[in-house]
């Protein structure tokens, strides 16, 4: 990472004050940036456009990371809502960051745009190959036209700005809400929860078949560095920890670091989601040397203690 890179750029992270932001506004105040905005949503409605013109305004690099995102309950619920929101955010921040001459724009996608059947581990090269999975297609699409206003802009206008596919990420200061929650808050909370009013068993949406890739909070934030510093082009990028493990072996590995003691069932009549998700991450490590350091255990067990120390 380097400093000479930061010295004296204003650096616009929206979405800054959530999740993943959080970490990489950390990150970046270690390097010494001029200044650093951090939009919140109450004040600032990335939907409108008159917002947007506003935030970019003397910027030299927007990170945009914030979205209207959730798991496959909130995505079944929401679908227009995910669609819209997604949408406006991206084309109006890009277009009047574009206008404002902003130097760098760094759009963050979603594994969600991969087409459900994808082969694996999946390669940017498939992104287009099919629709995604039926329950997060809205919300997916939305954020795949970030890649298409990217390469559009660039062609058209010498914009520089790159598209990051981060896959699921986890760790300290995960969104643990099970109205809007990813699947390993989701289970951290449940085995929390029961080991704690002593409940008997706990219950899991779909079969456990499906598989899953997690990449540990910390690790992305040093690969949306790195990129931010080292790659200028549109070519879309994988960002992933090369491991897969399905829903099952999941549950009973969160439910071995929580320590709870009862048995777990699968609710088969709810939606599995996409059945495979594994990342190719080949362009990462040749275009700006990323590979994720964390294993799964030790990100998890940082995860689970943030969680019962913070809730």
């Amino acid at each position: 990472m380097k400093k000479s890179f930061w010295k004296n750029k204003t650096v616009l992270v929206t979405g800054g004050a959530g999740f993943l932001g959080s970490h990489l506004v950390d990150l970046i105040k270690t390097l010494d940036p001029k200044k650093i905005i951090i939009p919140r949503s109450k004040e600032y409605d990335l939907r409108e456009k008159e917002v947007c013109a506003k935030l970019v305004k003397n910027v030299d690099i927007v990170i945009h990371l914030a979205a209207n995102v959730g798991g496959i309950g909130y995505n079944q619920e929401f679908p227009g809502t995910l669609f819209h929101d997604n949408l406006l955010m991206g084309v109006h921040l890009m277009e009047e960051a574009r206008k404002a001459k902003v130097k760098k724009f760094v759009a963050i996608g979603t594994i969600c745009a991969y087409p459900k059947f994808t082969p694996v581990p999946f390669k940017e090269e498939s992104l287009w190959d099919g629709y995604p999975e039926e329950t997060n297609a809205p919300y997916g699409l939305a954020k795949k036209m970030l890649l298409v206003q990217s390469q559009a802009y660039r062609s058209q206008y010498n914009f520089n700005s790159i598209y990051l596919l981060p896959v699921n990420l986890y760790g300290p200061g995960d969104n643990f809400n099970p109205k809007s929650s990813h699947v390993i808050p989701a289970l951290i909370k449940k085995f929390v929860d029961a080991k704690n009013t002593k409940k008997p068993s706990v219950e899991i949406w779909g079969t456990g078949k499906p598989t899953r890739e997690f990449l540990y909070v910390e690790d992305a934030v040093k690969a949306i560095i790195l990129a931010t510093e080292e790659y200028n082009s549109s070519e879309p990028v994988n960002l992933g920890s090369s491991f897969e493990i399905s829903i099952k072996e999941l549950a009973q590995t969160v439910k071995k670091v929580v320590g709870y003691k009862g048995k777990v069932s699968f609710n088969t009549d709810k939606p599995d989601g996409q059945p495979r998700r594994k990342l190719s991450v080949s362009r990462a490590t040749k275009e700006f040397g990323f590979k994720s350091e964390t294993s799964f255990e030790e990100g998890l067990k940082k995860t689970v203690e943030w969680y019962k120390k913070n809730k």
